[in-house]
């Protein structure tokens, strides 16, 4: 099927529709029109800065309709974004900035949108230079994490995220779409909230909270029409746990990033037997999702979980000996500055997920489990390996293991727990405050214990379980 630029559907949808409104930010709407033009003034602006095609350009705003027309205005210049959450601490921030070589930063000290309100950028009627793209090019980086201790820059192109809003697919959005965009920029689930909409011609709707809670949401419904969320598993569970009305007026609910909870799906559905309840797979290196699978009451008490799905349109999904290989349009062009990494899990089309699953007979994909230590915990892809060693290059520190601390649910978990040995003096405490400086919130580990040893079984392997028998 033919592939599209971002931007190009973005803008092709404001001369189809120009007076619709594209964003509602904390009440304010703002119209296609308006939202166009004024990226391509903030466009000439960042070219002037450098933006231009083969350049990534490092964002780092608060959600909301400021954020919105500067990616939308980065990608104008035919450069990529990599969109890093404010609240990530700085010595995180300059690594990423080291990776990335951006011509411009925008944000705190740097390249600053909120100069004029939107209507304002409009006004000044600028074009970029002409740029001619293909929906092949990067359009944006995403960080995740990695094994050494360094974050991996997933560089991902135009057509990974169009792909997801075909025609005809399961995530067919289109003009009466008006989905809760909450998750952070940094997340590739960014991407499903913001230009789902916006190439279909739908509305995207700003929660107002760094952290999306219950009422909050039903607030966006009744305020705003919203008829489209997604949400982590945790973050699902939650809800349905602490306040399932707040579900009410949704048509369209998106869940996945870990094992579904079947009482909850049950719950839910028993409860909005109309809306459709959907669970969707796709590491970060296919953008958002490979596979999409519509919940049905059936699904609840099956004995292998809720399934992971069939594959989105234009992705194709192989078992080679168990693990699952992705391939198609959402591909990622590979790790950003990392050959090596790229051809060890990019070979022939296909990216190695790592995760270990099973087909069916009706071609329906199930997950079995992962080929290594990577967890996800509340929705964030977690290396330990990546802890254990920032958490080494701590001089005090001499030895550590981070165990995942099993949830009540087979195959899940709740937290992490990062053992350490390190002389008198160097208590949790001091060493917490030396991992938040480096590691984002969500990798910190929920508890840190200091030890007198870290124990091993008769083989010579960690003992991980008397480990968690001291929590």
């Amino acid at each position: 099927m033919p592939h599209h630029m971002i931007n190009k559907q973005v803008a092709a949808r404001a001369v189809e529709r120009p007076d619709a409104v594209a964003v509602i930010d904390r009440g304010v709407a703002v119209d296609y029109r308006t939202l166009d033009a004024a990226a391509e003034s903030a466009a000439a602006d960042l070219a002037r800065h450098g933006a231009g095609p083969g350049t990534f350009v490092a964002v780092r705003l608060p959600r909301g309709a400021h954020l919105v027309m500067t990616l939308l205005a980065v990608l104008k210049t035919g450069a990529a974004y990599a969109a890093l959450d404010p609240r990530w601490p700085p010595d995180r921030v300059g690594l990423l900035l080291e990776a990335l070589d951006p011509p411009v930063v925008a944000g705190p000290s740097g390249w600053n949108p909120f100069s004029h309100d939107l209507s304002e950028w409009a006004a000044l009627g600028e074009r970029p230079p002409p740029v001619d793209g293909t929906a092949d090019d990067p359009a944006c980086v995403f960080f995740t994490s990695g094994t050494t201790g360094v974050p991996k820059g997933v560089v991902s192109p135009h057509r990974a995220t169009t792909r997801l809003f075909a025609a005809g697919g399961p995530l067919s959005f289109g003009p009466g779409t008006v989905m809760c965009q909450s998750s952070p920029a940094a997340w590739d689930a960014f991407n499903l909230e913001l230009w789902g909409p916006l190439t279909t011609g739908g509305t995207v709707v700003v929660a107002p909270d760094d952290h999306l809670l219950p009422h909050v949401l039903h607030q966006l419904v009744t305020a705003h029409g919203v008829n489209t969320a997604w949400l982590t598993a945790s973050l699902f569970n939650l809800f349905v746990d602490l306040e399932p009305d707040c579900f009410t007026g949704l048509g369209h609910v998106l869940t996945g990033g870990e094992r579904l909870s079947p009482p909850h799906i049950g719950r839910f559905l028993r409860r909005f037997p109309e809306t459709v309840l959907a669970n969707g797979y796709g590491p970060v290196e296919t953008c958002v999702f490979a596979t999409y699978h519509p919940i049905v009451a059936a699904d609840v008490d099956r004995p292998d979980g809720i399934p992971l799905g069939r594959p989105v349109p234009d992705t194709t999904i192989e078992l080679i000996d168990g693990e699952i290989h992705i391939g198609g349009a959402g591909l990622a062009l590979g790790y950003l500055g990392d050959p090596g990494a790229t051809a060890e899990r990019f070979r022939n089309a296909l990216y190695r997920t790592g995760d270990l699953g099973l087909l069916d007979d009706d071609g329906v994909l199930h997950f079995r489990g992962r080929a290594d230590r990577q967890v996800k915990i509340r929705g964030h892809r977690i290396e330990p390996s990546e802890i254990e060693a920032v958490t080494s290059g701590i001089g005090q520190v001499k030895q550590c293991v981070v165990v995942p601390v099993p949830g009540a649910r087979p195959g899940t978990y709740e937290k992490l727990a990062l053992f350490y040995t390190a002389p008198p003096g160097s208590g949790p405490a001091w060493l917490r405050s030396r991992l938040a400086a480096v590691l984002p919130p969500y990798a910190v580990p929920d508890t840190i214990r200091q030890v007198p040893s870290i124990p091993v079984t008769p083989n010579g392997k960690t003992d991980t379980r008397l480990l968690l028998s001291r929590l």
